[in-house]
């Protein structure tokens, strides 16, 4: 009985958080059909990969910590479908297809995430830019008029009341029977923390989720350097509000830590301030200081949920988002290592054969990757978070939707600018010309995932600027070689122009940055469809949980 009641109340919290919402779902419609006689094809487009990790090194307090964790962030996967689409038991009720089913879940609703949101499902039109965090019927210029406390931030959806006004609603109230669930979990595995800063982090992460308030536990988890086993929860980034990036959507990871590894990259945490000062940019725009507490680390990840989990999977992060954490402590930086050589492998390698000159598809190497996608991530707490001139605005309030991408953008570029730097500083190894021609096969395997996305749009300015000044040249049989030099210069000049944007808060000019350049052309688009013919996998799709591993 009281199952039956706690199912009644959690119907009635999604019912109420859809208010005004009919225009995100098909009208009068039970059963669903693609539009798309391939749906197999795509489906097949999804590398099938193992999460797995060697547990033989873990305690046994870790190994019963980890279903536990598990458990916690696949509660994340319910609050995200709510964030993305909305009801997801009605969608997929009322699909018969089996393949069509799994791609829907892949894509977190029917819109296909690798080919700009397109909807895949007959009925269904274009994917509300505000995803399900607004009403579908609210204007940007409502919102922006309307005096309600709490509205813009990051842990509240937009809904109307029976008046038809706007209203605020809180996402620790909307989801509270799940995320005390979640908080649950992480209180009875902080229970088997041998290990006092993931104990501490464990505790105040489930206190966090039941009150919206996360920068204490950031600090925390910022704290914690000894622990062998990571769980990144809760709403932490904002790419799927497209309309104003300011609404964060739920996610999980679960991680097991490489020592090794993590030991080997400790030492480049160090370099952040000289980085800075050496970014190819004026004084005033690289003012700040990063904060000295920075860490890389590198992973294995056993369990993805939510926002991390949609379409294209992540294989590295930097956390938190938090600029006032960033400014006092800084970031923990995450190599995923294992889904990371599942994409090198099975997606990277396959496009070099096709898209790169044969005398340059050696230097695409692993190690180039790994390197390129590790200062991305590092990359990522260089510039300045706030205005030049006016220290009271973020950057981030200032490019509105547009700051995803640009931000993208430069840790993209920036990224491979610092692999410049310490590679001629002798603190890295390899061949400059591996990680150049590696970052542009990097962008072919990128780009597969569509323009509309935050990062698709960073890697169409960043092709296409590339292409304009020559760092590239595409061959007559339809390969690309790379143009060393001029790539060089390409970098330090885009790493300049963003980061100049950043600074001044340039919405106007940013905005016409995306338009122009975050687009794919025909011919690329072209060159694109040739992987496709291949069989290249776009993107990778995990086979996890428990029984996985073997526990």
């Amino acid at each position: 009985m009281k199952k039956l009641i706690l199912i009644s109340m959690v119907l009635l919290v999604f019912n109420a958080c859809k208010d005004n919402n009919k225009a995100r779902k098909a009208k009068s419609q039970t059963t669903y059909e693609s539009t798309d006689m391939k749906i197999a094809e795509k489906l097949n487009s999804y590398a099938p990969v193992k999460l797995t990790t060697n547990i033989d090194n873990l305690t046994e307090n870790e190994r019963k910590m980890i279903p536990l964790l598990i458990n916690a962030a696949e509660i994340m996967n319910d609050l995200y479908w709510e964030q993305a689409y909305g009801d997801k038991n009605e969608l997929l009720a009322g699909i018969a297809d089996e393949n069509l089913k799994e791609y829907v879940k892949i894509n977190y609703g029917p819109w296909d995430r690798m080919e700009g949101n397109k909807p895949f499902i007959d009925g269904f039109g274009e994917k509300p830019k505000g995803a399900n965090f607004y009403p579908s019927d609210m204007t940007k210029e409502e919102f922006e008029a309307a005096v309600l406390e709490g509205k813009s931030s990051l842990y509240t959806f937009l809904r109307r009341d029976h008046e038809g006004n706007l209203v605020v609603r809180p996402y620790n109230e909307v989801f509270k029977a799940q995320l005390g669930d979640a908080a649950s979990y992480l209180l009875e595995a902080s229970k088997y923390a041998d290990d006092a800063g993931l104990k501490k982090y464990l505790e105040m992460r489930s206190k966090a989720l039941l009150n919206d308030d996360y920068q204490p536990s950031d600090f925390a988890w910022l704290d914690m350097k000894t622990n062998r086993l990571d769980i990144v929860i809760g709403p932490i980034e904002t790419y799927e509000d497209e309309l104003f990036g300011a609404k964060a959507s739920y996610e999980g990871y679960v991680l097991v830590k490489d020592m090794d590894w993590s030991e080997k990259l400790s030492k480049y945490a160090d370099f952040l301030p000289e980085l800075q000062q050496n970014l190819p940019v004026d004084a005033k725009y690289k003012s700040e200081s990063p904060g000295t507490d920075s860490e890389l680390n590198a992973y294995d990840v056993i369990y993805y949920a939510g926002d991390c989990n949609a379409g294209g999977k992540t294989i590295a992060i930097n956390l938190p988002n938090d600029e006032e954490v960033q400014l006092q402590k800084g970031t923990r930086r995450l190599q995923l290592k294992n889904a990371m050589r599942a994409k090198f492998d099975k997606i990277m390698l396959p496009i070099t054969e096709v898209l790169i000159t044969p005398e340059q598809r050696e230097s695409v190497t692993f190690d180039a990757f790994f390197a390129n996608t590790m200062f991305h991530e590092v990359a990522h707490g260089l510039g300045i978070k706030k205005l030049v001139g006016n220290q009271d605005v973020y950057v981030k309030e200032a490019l509105k939707e547009h700051h995803s991408a640009l931000e993208e953008g430069k840790a993209d570029i920036l990224g491979i600018y610092m692999v410049q730097q310490l590679h001629q500083k002798g603190e890295l190894d390899g061949d400059m010309k591996d990680f150049m021609t590696t970052f542009m096969a990097g962008i072919f395997r990128s780009v597969r995932f569509g323009a509309s996305s935050a990062h698709g749009k960073a890697n169409m300015i960043r092709f296409n600027y590339f292409k304009e000044h020559g760092a590239f040249t595409r061959n007559e049989d339809g390969t690309y070689t790379v143009n060393y030099n001029k790539m060089e210069e390409a970098i330090a000049s885009l790493s300049n122009l963003i980061l100049t944007l950043q600074g001044d808060g340039a919405y106007d000019e940013v905005a016409q940055l995306v338009k122009e350049k975050g687009v794919i052309h025909q011919e690329l688009q072209d060159d694109l469809e040739r992987l496709s013919d291949a069989k290249i996998p776009v993107d990778i799709v995990f086979e996890q949980g428990v029984e996985v591993l073997g526990l």
